[in-house]
């Protein structure tokens, strides 16, 4: 048995850890990464990037298949797509970053060790990758083991059934596939596949797809989807899969492929978290405003921690736990964090939505009075700030449209620097961009709209 002591100890080299683990570094702590699989975790071997990748390839191929029936007068010969040669070009990208990220712990003097993670105590962890042994003593600990697919009992993953995973490595394109769970992951695969030419149908339980979305958010999304042929059925319980046929409490549905995406679990059993006797809310690590547990020097950032599971949340987390165990002064604030699902079109909410928080209002701007959104083919959607009615003050951003993802750090940044109406109705936007519609969202609650 090898043994090895640091001041910092990261379970987990996922977007939490390694972050974690490079900003350690830059301030000197002595630290080691530990994790089975390549660095980057879930998102980005399995998850954000290759999901991004897929869904950038589909809609590449479906404009080129819709170009003829459109009006800017493009004409193309059918086109095809070989699947195996996009999961390629895909895994391509995956490797490039993995290889980055495990550089960029080496350059800041974090040492890696490949392995299964256990806790023997409170500040030693045993290590085992193929018969061998590590021991590692640390005077901190981090648990940034991230979540994992959850499975249900009457649809085990395996053969048909298929995680977000598989789903990601798919060999062909399906001729038809059931996505169980109307949630962000679900639709985001699903509207690719059903890009790609997949006749996909979508059942999700609750009366309506991303139920943890605002209404409002989601009615450009599910015209969408009709737009693109899927099937949506809602209020519907999947209840099993047999001979190629998806059974629900409404009937069967054909289906060559099953994608399971109800949800995510943390990923804290086998890595000894219930001997340490944690305090959890329900499945989670309850965490304090340095993210902390119930234990003295043994934090635990990222999926583990509970709601909203965001790669960007856990980088935060990571950087901030380093800070920390480094002496300075600092603390969780997670206000300003936007959250993005890459449907078609896309959703970005930041801070309050209307009616959370008392003597606010909210304004829209839609799409379809911007320029730019207009000579793309894609005035869906709208930009909707939520705003203190005493001050002006921002306390909210949500917006629906495509590519507007990439608006997210102004919504977010307008929080976090406690803008006014006032600050962003008067700083010049470019035209023609869609960022105009936070301009006109801002001036038209303070009354002087100028394109509605």
């Amino acid at each position: 048995m090898t043994d090895l002591t640091c001041k910092l100890l990261v379970i987990g080299a996922g977007p939490g850890g390694y972050v974690c683990a490079i900003r350690a570094g830059q301030l000197g702590i002595d630290t080691i990464v530990v994790d089975e699989a390549a660095p980057g975790g879930t998102c980005l071997n399995i998850g954000c990037i290759p999901s991004k990748a897929l869904i950038h390839a589909a809609e590449e191929f479906h404009r080129i298949t819709e170009a003829d029936a459109g009006p800017l007068g493009i004409a193309t010969s059918p086109p095809s797509i070989d699947l195996s040669k996009t999961v390629e070009w895909k895994d391509g990208i995956v490797k490039r970053l993995t290889g980055g990220v495990a550089g960029l712990m080496k350059r800041a003097g974090a040492r890696f060790v490949a392995g299964r993670a256990r806790f023997l105590d409170g500040k030693t962890v045993l290590v085992t990758k193929d018969g061998e042994e590590t021991q590692i003593r640390a005077e901190h600990i981090v648990i940034a083991s991230g979540s994992a697919p959850v499975e249900l009992p009457f649809l085990p993953f395996g053969g048909d059934i298929l995680s977000s995973t598989e789903a990601l490595a798919l060999p062909e394109v399906p001729k038809t596939l059931a996505v169980v769970g109307g949630g962000y992951i679900g639709l985001e695969l699903g509207t690719a596949y059903a890009k790609l030419g997949t006749n996909v149908t979508v059942i999700e339980a609750a009366e309506r797809i991303l139920p943890t979305y605002d209404k409002a958010l989601t009615m450009p999304v599910a015209k969408r989807l009709a737009g693109l042929g899927v099937t949506v059925l809602t209020d519907t319980k999947a209840e099993g899969y047999e001979g190629g046929h998806m059974q629900t409490d409404k009937g069967s549905i054909e289906a060559e492929k099953v994608l399971v995406t109800v949800g995510r679990r943390p990923r804290t059993q086998g890595i000894g978290v219930e001997e340490l006797a944690l305090t959890l809310d329900g499945p989670f690590i309850r965490i304090d405003k340095t993210c902390q547990t119930s234990m003295r020097g043994i934090y635990a950032i990222g999926d583990v921690t509970g709601e909203p599971m965001l790669a960007h949340r856990a980088m935060a987390q990571g950087e901030m736990v380093a800070d920390h165990i480094a002496g300075h002064a600092v603390e969780w604030d997670k206000r300003a964090i936007p959250t993005v699902c890459f449907t078609d079109p896309e959703i970005v909410t930041c801070g309050a939505l209307p009616g959370e928080i008392e003597d606010t209002t909210s304004s829209e701007f839609p799409f379809m009075a911007n320029g730019r959104a207009m000579t793309c083919e894609r005035d869906d959607g709208f930009i909707r700030v939520v705003y203190r009615d005493a001050d002006h003050a921002i306390v909210g951003l949500q917006g629906v449209g495509a590519g507007i993802s990439e608006l997210s750090a102004a919504f977010s940044s307008a929080i976090e620097m406690g803008a006014c109406l006032e600050d962003i109705a008067s700083t010049i936007h470019a035209h023609p961009t869609q960022s105009e519609g936070l301009q006109e969202a801002c001036l038209k609650a303070l009354g002087h709209a100028l394109h509605i």
